[in-house]
């Protein structure tokens, strides 16, 4: 049973329920709280369960409640059916690109992710005229991949610019985008010649990208994309 909570929340905020599962959604709220959409997605709440500030420190309490005292979590999400949560992203890592468009960049990777080729997946365009992709490929996936269409079994690096294989990923960016719209849509994509790894500084120990980090280390190739 998929469920949504914070510290700030006192653990469980959200859950399913067993005899109402919505797929795709961490549930609604439980008895005592209320969960709300702020005009820019974001995910707020009121209740019994939610705290009343951080322990000495006026200044973060005061910016973690809107003006009518519902608490932010910094949380994108939707309402679906019965009032559940749909998660979609967090507002720290949205996009808004040169035209003004708001991008959560999770709905985009998490589909992509879900393609057996693709590793990793990381959502750019801030700032920029359309939103484009940085690709990793998967080391374990992609030996079998080579097998039943014939090709020798090799690195990922030379394999980022095999028709096949861009075809394939092409087919995955086309698949993602069915999720968004035509001015979220992933326009460019790069795939790279290595996986991100938390060892090479990419990922946080919990598997999450380091955006900052990525986006700097291949800010040249980035920059290929828009030209």
């Amino acid at each position: 049973l998929e469920g949504y909570g914070l510290t700030e929340t006192t653990a469980a905020a959200t859950v399913n329920r067993p005899d109402r599962v919505v797929m795709g959604s961490v549930g609604p709220p439980i008895p005592g709280l209320t969960v709300r959409i702020a005009d820019d997605g974001e995910v707020l709440m009121r209740g019994e369960s939610v705290f009343r500030g951080y322990w000495n420190n006026p200044t973060a309490t005061t910016e973690a409640f809107d003006p009518e005292g519902w608490f932010r979590t910094g949380d994108l999400g939707v309402l679906g059916p019965g009032g559940s949560v749909v998660i979609t992203g967090r507002k720290k890592e949205l996009l808004v690109t040169a035209g003004g468009k708001n991008v959560a960049p999770a709905v985009l990777e998490d589909r992509l992710r879900s393609h057996p080729l693709v590793s990793q997946a990381i959502v750019v365009g801030d700032g920029r005229p359309f939103i484009a992709a940085l690709i990793t490929l998967d080391d374990e996936a992609l030996p079998g991949w080579c097998r039943l269409r014939g090709k020798p079994n090799t690195l990922p690096a030379r394999l980022v610019d095999d028709p096949d294989l861009v075809a394939e990923i092409a087919a995955a960016v086309a698949e993602a985008n069915r999720a968004v719209s035509h001015a979220e849509a992933i326009k460019k994509f790069r795939i790279l010649p290595a996986d991100f790894t938390e060892a090479g500084g990419e990922l946080t120990p919990s598997l999450k990208l380091k955006r900052a980090v990525i986006t700097s280390r291949y800010a040249e190739m980035i920059a290929e994309l828009y030209h």
